[in-house]
């Protein structure tokens, strides 16, 4: 039985699931000016603590975070990604698991981040285990820290607007922004870009990410573009204690 057969809530990713050598191309277009990764440390900082990249898929940002904190821990559920992102930088553990089932002992990590991973929430996808989950392995006044999509702001936000399934999927701004308030998370907008080396790659992404009902007039009206404005939210949910 494989790994994430064993995960109830592990559901297998359309774009890095099934492209993982072009979404390495996405992850390298994201926020190319720091804005986010230093909107990230404002908020929670992990310089010498320890931190889990829930979600963290083929390891992309391991390095990243192993420059400051001690341990990193990617926590992944699947199977075909671990190898990668085992082989990132031997200054990470990766573990088999998922937002609810993360298995690390209670109050013994000081951060998690969830970059656009588990935390859809819906009326139809209650994201309330892998939150107890998080907040189990927290120590006190540990910090979740969740990446996720601006649905209102930015040229990836009137893409995502234009896109069926993202509302079905990825959740409505004013649910989304009440599930988390509920929950005592703050909510900070942040924006920043897509940027891509040529054209073709932006074009790649765009078409892995939309429909072509989507993507095609878009990339119709925008043939030679390598950027596009992209809006992040980040959930700041403090572990109380």
């Amino acid at each position: 039985m494989t790994i994430e057969r064993n995960l109830s809530d592990f559901v297998r990713a359309g774009n890095q699931g099934e492209n993982p050598e072009l979404y390495e191309i996405e992850n390298g277009a994201l926020d190319r000016e720091n804005i986010v990764w230093d909107a990230l440390k404002q908020k929670a900082s992990w310089d010498g603590k320890q931190i889990v990249d829930l979600g963290c898929g083929s390891g992309y940002w391991l390095p990243r975070y192993a420059e400051t904190a001690e341990p990193v821990i990617g926590v992944e559920p699947e199977a075909e990604l671990m190898p990668a992102a085992r082989a990132r930088t031997q200054s990470a553990h990766v573990l088999a698991g998922s937002a609810e089932h993360i298995p690390l002992a209670d109050s013994s990590v000081d951060v998690v981040h969830a970059r656009f991973a588990y935390f859809f929430p819906t009326p139809k996808n209650d994201c309330s285990a892998g939150l107890a989950e998080v907040l189990r392995v927290l120590r006190p006044g540990g910090s979740l820290v969740v990446v996720d999509n601006d649905h209102l702001h930015g040229e990836f936000a009137r893409l995502l607007a234009q896109n069926p399934w993202a509302a079905a999927t990825q959740g409505e701004a004013e649910y989304i922004q009440r599930w988390w308030s509920e929950r005592g998370a703050s909510r900070h907008e942040v924006m920043s870009s897509w940027t891509f080396d040529t054209p073709n790659d932006l074009t790649a992404v765009i078409r892995m990410e939309f429909p072509p009902e989507v993507s095609e007039p878009w990339l119709g009206l925008n043939p030679e573009r390598t950027k596009l404005t992209y809006g992040y939210v980040l959930h700041h949910l403090r572990r109380p204690g």
